[in-house]
């Protein structure tokens, strides 16, 4: 499997996952237009959001959702952001780039073409199991209702830039 389609599996599911420990997207992710400080807050940002996403997931404690939303809020504000909705704004649109570059390469292919080219080899790959294969191909038609194209070209060459970092970061 190329790298493309397991970040943007990986990214898609952390995407949802964010969503629903907090308020939830009621839409599809907004891209907007990144600048490097949103960038660079990001990257600076990921240590301390996952350690409360970890504490979130554990149900550590019997905390309230609005508990949470605080912390979380807290944790994007110590970093830059505005709110915890410009955070999510960023995060799924460096996502959304990310899952479109090769990272050996970083090579760049729009989201769509991306995921049809990864059905194309789930079908014809001889080393998965048929149950894997079947639940893969699932998640890549999932993946690909929900790709977006990319809105603002400029995002592409910055998310390169920052790609090692940004993928550094996301552990």
């Amino acid at each position: 499997m190329s790298g493309i389609i397991r970040t943007a599996i990986h990214t898609f599911a952390a995407l949802g996952l964010a969503g629903s420990l907090t308020l939830g997207w009621a839409q599809e992710p907004k891209q907007i237009k990144l600048t490097e400080k949103h960038v660079e807050a990001f990257i600076a940002a990921q240590q301390d959001m996952s350690a409360v996403v970890q504490k979130i997931q554990a149900g550590a404690t019997a905390r309230t959702d609005s508990s949470y939303d605080a912390e979380l809020e807290a944790v994007t504000k110590k970093h830059g952001f505005n709110s915890f909705a410009e955070y999510e704004d960023v995060a799924a649109t460096i996502s959304i780039v990310m899952a479109s570059i090769d990272p050996q390469n970083k090579s760049f292919m729009d989201p769509q073409t991306a995921i049809k080219k990864e059905i194309d080899d789930l079908r014809t790959d001889k080393t998965m199991s048929e149950d894997d294969k079947k639940q893969l191909m699932q998640e890549l038609q999932e993946a690909l209702k929900a790709a977006q194209p990319i809105q603002f070209p400029s995002n592409i060459d910055l998310v390169r830039k920052y790609y090692d970092r940004i993928d550094a970061a996301l552990g």
